[in-house]
């Protein structure tokens, strides 16, 4: 059994700053890539920023310059600092993991996170 736990959504400013952390628990052999997507309402799910097991990052164009991913891997954990937020950063963040369970070496699983909401507005 796997499990992420998101944390850090809320309500900000435009202009302000977040921090999204996922941490993953349960039966894990490893972690490869580790990443974050959103959803916007009424819009289709799309990817933020991604970081390899490496730390080889990459991001959407919206949010070069001002997101920021890293993880810990010793935590298992996958941050998603964010900076210069805008109304349009608005939507439901989620935590995506792949990774190899112990109950079997030879797959990779892809695990999501619950969903955290961040609210941009005045």
């Amino acid at each position: 059994q796997v499990q992420l736990v998101e944390s850090g959504g809320g309500l900000v400013q435009p202009g302000g700053s977040l921090t999204l952390s996922c941490a993953a628990s349960g039966s894990i052999l490893s972690i490869n890539t580790m990443g974050w997507y959103r959803q916007a309402p009424g819009k289709e799910r799309e990817l933020v920023a991604t970081i390899a097991t490496g730390g080889t990052t990459h991001y959407a164009d919206s949010v070069k310059g001002r997101f920021t991913i890293s993880r810990d891997n010793a935590k298992k954990t996958v941050y998603l600092q964010m900076s210069s937020l805008k109304p349009v950063d608005t939507a439901v963040y989620y935590c995506n993991v792949h990774l190899v369970p112990l109950v079997d070496f030879t797959r990779t699983l892809e695990v999501w996170g619950q969903g955290t909401v961040v609210t941009v507005s005045s």
